[in-house]
């Protein structure tokens, strides 16, 4: 059996590591807020603002799924 070849293609450009590495960084001094202006306490949360932020930016991104 053929040993399975990885991509080396990347999903995400540095602009967007650069993004929601901010993000993360906001949510730590706890300056990251949300829409609704709550502070953010999810890492999941802070890392999705983030790669919003990079699509408006227009960094290379992935659509966001549906």
């Amino acid at each position: 059996m053929p040993a399975k070849k990885s991509s080396s293609r990347r999903k995400y450009g540095k602009g967007a590591g650069k993004s929601v590495a901010s993000a993360m960084r906001r949510m730590k001094h706890g300056t990251l807020r949300s829409g609704e202006g709550g502070k953010v306490s999810s890492r999941r949360q802070a890392i999705a603002i983030g790669l919003s932020e990079a699509r408006r930016k227009g960094a290379k991104v992935p659509r966001q799924a549906a």
